[in-house]
């Protein structure tokens, strides 16, 4: 019997080593192609059950929606980026998401302001610092802590659905309150949508509804998992203030 392990074992080291899973794409059913996951077949994996993975997943593709949401709002907003003094807007991606193990959502030009606060801090009219790095910081900042404080997922792990569900929630009324919180001209604080006469421009819609449908997803399928209670908004979001974590 101990052979027979031992030679299961030698068999996943083998398949382990000899798979490339670095970059490249797969074909999915309806024909998009899906990015390959750098960790695909690597023993880590044997320590991951399906919802791990799907949690990382998740996480990974919202990162990756929040990463071009700030460069879609800089654009948008080109003046916002040198109230940070942090560099052009990449530069600026880049430390966000890029060196997270070293300033753990931290940014003297925000004095610190994370999650919530960060948020709140980008929709204040009387806020002189970047806006899109308060609210980037500030969504990304609170989907990490609705994680667990993880960003990569192991069958140790315990994902609270009920945070997942409130993040999702909190992200619907900052993205409700971005296309109403005006300073005193009446002008908006961060330009988002368009509605020109050669068309619509919705791909900041679309790309928010990403997150929230990411999130809900996940929270859902956990709660069904754990048999653990979601307590569901009954609010208006227009009226709602940003949801606490368990």
């Amino acid at each position: 019997m101990k052979w027979v392990g031992c030679s299961w074992m030698s068999i996943l080291l083998l398949a382990a080593c000899s798979t490339n899973p670095g970059g490249g794409y797969v074909d999915s059913p309806n024909g998009k192609p899906l990015p390959i996951r750098q960790d695909r077949n690597t023993l880590h994996q044997l320590i991951k059950n399906d919802t791990d993975r799907l949690a990382d997943i998740e996480y990974s593709e919202n990162v990756a929606s929040m990463r071009l949401l700030m460069l879609k709002l800089y654009k948008r907003n080109p003046a916002e980026a040198h109230k940070s003094g942090l560099g052009t807007p990449d530069q600026i991606a880049t430390q966000v998401f890029d060196q997270v193990s070293t300033h753990q959502w931290r940014f003297e030009a925000l004095g610190g302001a994370q999650d919530t606060a960060a948020i709140k801090l980008a929709l204040n009219p009387q806020f002189s610092g970047d806006r899109v790095l308060a609210l980037i910081v500030g969504m990304q900042s609170m989907l990490y802590r609705a994680h667990g404080n993880k960003s990569a997922f192991f069958l140790i792990d315990s994902i609270e659905p009920q945070n997942l569900y409130n993040a999702a929630r909190n992200i619907e009324i900052a993205v409700w309150k971005l296309g109403t919180a005006k300073n005193a001209r009446g002008e908006l604080l961060l330009l988002t949508n368009s509605m020109q006469t050669d068309g619509q421009n919705l791909s900041f819609e679309r790309e928010f509804s990403k997150l929230i449908a990411r999130t809900d997803l996940l929270a859902f399928m956990l709660a069904e998992k754990s048999q653990r209670f979601i307590s569901r908004l009954t609010q208006s979001i227009s009226t709602m203030p940003f949801l606490p974590f368990r």
